[in-house]
């Protein structure tokens, strides 16, 4: 695998990163040229063993870099919060529009011109729809434009990523977490596994796992919570064998 990862410095492409380069995979990390953490970052993702790339958000410029590393997968991990996005001065949808979307849309583009051999991976989110909210509508979008491609792909769509190691302070979501998860288990004590199984949060190492393992083991198509989760499972089962 040669990947290009945008979204490589977040809570989830950070991960990726590690696991494949464990797997042995050339990765090309992505940093936004602009970042004030630009140099830390080079050398965080070069500890790692990946290339780090500062490509800025332009179409030719893309499309240049993409045709000279000739990447077998590009991973699209890219996202905004309403908190940032009120940072910039924008609305939360206007931000999902900027970033979540417009920024993925135009990576897509650029592989569809410069690389069409790869396989483009989408992390998108669970309920992803055309009659969701904002974060959603824009998901589903992507996604649509994901069919028509022409490329071969995968969208993965898991329930609310956290953790304890997360770098970025998030002590909402990490409370929403453990309430959902306490709900969830008094689900499965009722009997309702499966949908307890779809909404349970991931960690950011076990999706990153599999990401890598949908990437390089399964057919096109979208992959709900529940088969991202048992996805991971059989990474960590793979990695365990080895």
């Amino acid at each position: 695998m040669r990947a290009f990862i945008a979204g490589a410095t977040g809570y989830t492409g950070r991960e990726l990163v590690r696991v494949l380069r464990e797997r042995g995979a050339t990765v090309i990390a992505h940093v936004r040229p602009d970042s004030p953490r630009l140099g830390e970052w080079e050398a965080r993702l070069g500890a790692l063993g990946a290339q780090a790339d500062a490509t800025p958000w332009q179409p030719d410029a893309l499309r240049a870099t993409l045709a000279r590393v000739q990447p077998t997968h590009v991973f699209a991990l890219l996202g905004t919060t309403r908190r940032r996005a009120r940072g910039e001065g924008l609305s939360a949808a206007a931000g999902y529009e900027r970033i979540d979307y417009g920024l993925t849309a135009l990576l897509l583009r650029a592989t569809i011109e410069a690389a069409p051999q790869a396989r483009f991976i989408y992390l998108s989110a669970i309920g992803a729809s055309a009659r969701g909210n904002a974060y959603l509508r824009v998901r589903a979008r992507l996604e649509h434009e994901l069919r028509g491609s022409g490329l071969s792909w995968i969208s993965a769509r898991p329930a609310l990523i956290t953790g304890s190691d997360r770098e970025e302070h998030r002590a909402g979501e990490r409370a929403a977490a453990a309430v959902l998860d306490g709900v969830l288990k008094v689900l499965r004590r009722l009997g309702l596994r499966g949908t307890a199984e779809r909404w349970r949060s991931i960690t950011a190492a076990d999706l990153a796992a599999a990401l890598a393992q949908l990437a390089e083991r399964q057919p096109d198509g979208i992959y709900e919570a529940d088969a991202v989760r048992r996805a991971a499972a059989y990474a960590a089962a793979r990695a365990a064998s080895d």
